[in-house]
């Protein structure tokens, strides 16, 4: 899979596909591409296509040897990629989240989900005395005697 192939989606399936919309997508090519240094051997993938990767490895949580298959590179080139990527990315404030100060300012309309995680006890049989057949000494052959 490649850009060439997903640009011609519509923006519901877009968006569908990596999480993000065209606007935001456009913006984070703008972001990789200057960050990306311009020496050494050309990448096999262009920076439209190592965002696409680096989008789809993280919405469908799939193994890198997948994403890799997907997109006809190595595992390696997977793992670099996403780690170019990320860097880039978290070296631009736009795409950061909002703080702990910001969303406790009530500005930002939060819906609280309470999920009850507590442990439950395993029911298992309780061990006693009946439950087990007691074997006498007498009935294990000895040795000498086979």
């Amino acid at each position: 899979m490649r850009f060439i192939e997903v640009s011609e989606y519509g923006d519901q399936q877009f968006y569908r596909l990596t999480g993000v919309k065209r606007g935001v997508f456009e913006l984070m090519v703008e972001v990789v591409s200057a960050a990306r240094s311009g020496r050494g051997r050309r990448p096999t993938l262009s920076v439209a296509d190592q965002l696409l990767l680096t989008l789809c490895y993280w919405r469908e949580y799939r193994s890198q040897f997948h994403v890799a298959s997907s997109f006809g590179v190595s595992e390696a080139t997977v793992c670099r990629t996403v780690k170019k990527v990320e860097g880039a990315l978290l070296k631009d404030k736009r795409f950061h989240l909002p703080g702990k100060k910001a969303l406790h300012d009530g500005s930002l309309d939060l819906t609280v989900i309470v999920v009850d995680a507590s442990e439950q006890r395993v029911e298992r049989p309780q061990k006693n005395s009946v439950a087990a057949t007691p074997v006498r000494k007498s009935a294990i052959p000895r040795k000498d005697k086979l």
